[in-house]
């Protein structure tokens, strides 16, 4: 079975047009396993869908039985007769991958407008919510809300581009939304690209998950500070970045695997 799910994120996912890396591919993994095997209850979401590749990261992981909203503008790719193309590919990439898109779980629109009741109605409580959406202020603020709204107790926040420098705001509305919290969520791991995020009576669970998961060993495991609370961040080498990149260009994606072993 773990070959299975490494094989898809190494080898399936990369024929999908996407932004998420075997780093947070690997934690979001981790992560929805020690919650499956906690018993840890609720539906899973994401604002900003693209093209479906951590989308449908979040399907296989969750398993047949998992409920997943997918929350997107679909607007773009624009074609000749007027229409938009990027739903179409999405539905499509879940053919190609056998794992077809539940359309009656996916909301085609602005998630900034969306009501709490809109997400739960569909799939509860969310034990995991994936923000991708907008990257300006108003977008994070709006989609922070909803999400920390529809959590359930057990539930984690995966903010995207946290402290990529292309998208300031993104890192100003994740300060803002931990510190209004007032110590309601802190933030118990980071990578390069996301920051995990959690109630704070979950903090320690999911940090220890992070630090004890056999798919995140091969990462450099450094303790860090954020607003008050220890982080688990994790470094991925340079090296081991190229590395993996040119065996993947190369057509040696079912040995590129073996580089975070």
């Amino acid at each position: 079975m773990r070959d299975d799910i490494r094989k898809f994120i190494f080898q399936d996912l990369r024929k999908i047009d996407g932004y998420i890396d075997p780093p947070d591919a690997l934690v979001f993994l981790s992560l929805l396993q020690f919650q499956a095997a906690s018993s840890f209850r609720g539906g899973i979401a994401e604002i900003g869908i693209y093209y479906g590749r951590s989308y449908f990261l979040l399907r296989r992981a969750a398993g047949p039985d998992g409920k997943v909203l997918a929350i997107d503008l679909f607007d773009m790719d624009e074609q000749p007769d007027g229409t938009l193309a990027q739903y179409q590919l999405f539905l499509d990439n879940g053919r190609k991958l056998g794992i077809p898109v539940d359309e009656n779980l996916v909301i085609r629109g602005d998630s900034t407008k969306l009501r709490v009741e809109d997400v739960t109605g569909k799939i509860g409580k969310v034990r995991f919510f994936s923000i991708d959406g907008g990257h300006m202020l108003h977008h994070v603020e709006a989609d922070s809300e909803l999400a920390g709204a529809a959590l359930a107790d057990c539930g984690i926040i995966a903010f995207d581009d946290t402290f990529n420098p292309a998208w300031p705001e993104v890192t100003v509305g994740v300060a803002d939304f931990l510190r209004a919290q007032q110590g309601l969520f802190t933030a118990f791991c980071m990578t390069k690209y996301k920051t995990y995020v959690c109630r704070s009576p979950f903090h320690d669970l999911y940090k220890q998950a992070i630090e004890q998961s056999p798919e995140l060993t091969a990462f450099d495991h450094q303790p860090t500070r954020f607003l008050g609370n220890d982080v688990v961040r994790l470094d991925n080498p340079v090296g081991r970045r190229i590395a993996y990149e040119l065996m993947s260009h190369a057509g040696l994606g079912r040995f590129s695997e073996r580089i975070y072993r």
